[in-house]
């Protein structure tokens, strides 16, 4: 894969035809984290937060962004989920939330996109409901960890 597919031959941004491509069962998982103070961690690993369940809010967000990926990302097409796991770990050296989704379809085109931004909604859904307690979060380490399926088979990120 050496070309840009969201452009035409003129240069123009498009959509991609996948009209002639078969459905398959694809599956795409990415990952990422965000850092924060220890305090704001034990915050949420207690449940302490006024706001309640902060993971169980990120968890509801990052799936109804993954149902809605096509409506944020211009030339992303609709695509039917047939599955949404979005998993949270936390961890202390540096403290941080761990968010993994795994995005599952049977259909034309893959789910990479809406894995990453369900990661993504999820993450900022963790900054938002602790702001007030700790606003130098940082959001990092987003990326596509491995897909699979279509025309162009599995792949999986090195380390």
């Amino acid at each position: 894969m050496n070309e840009l597919t969201h452009f035409n031959s003129a240069g123009d941004a498009h959509m991609v035809d996948v009209g002639a491509k078969p459905a398959t069962r694809r599956i795409a998982v990415a990952e990422g984290r965000i850092v924060m103070r220890a305090e704001t961690l034990s915050l949420i690993e207690q449940g302490s937060h006024k706001k309640g369940d902060v993971l169980g809010v990120a968890r509801i967000a990052g799936i109804m962004a993954a149902k809605r990926t096509a409506e944020l990302i211009p030339l992303c097409h609709p695509v039917a989920l047939t599955h949404v796991d979005l998993a949270f770990t936390t961890g202390q050296n540096p403290p941080a939330v761990h968010c993994r989704v795994t995005a599952e379809t049977v259909g034309s085109t893959g789910v990479e996109m809406e894995a990453l931004t369900a990661v993504q909604v999820a993450l900022l859904t963790v900054y938002d409901m602790c702001k007030a307690v700790d606003r130098g979060m940082l959001i990092g380490g987003v990326r596509l960890l491995e897909k699979s399926g279509g025309k162009s088979g599995t792949w999986r990120a090195e380390t």
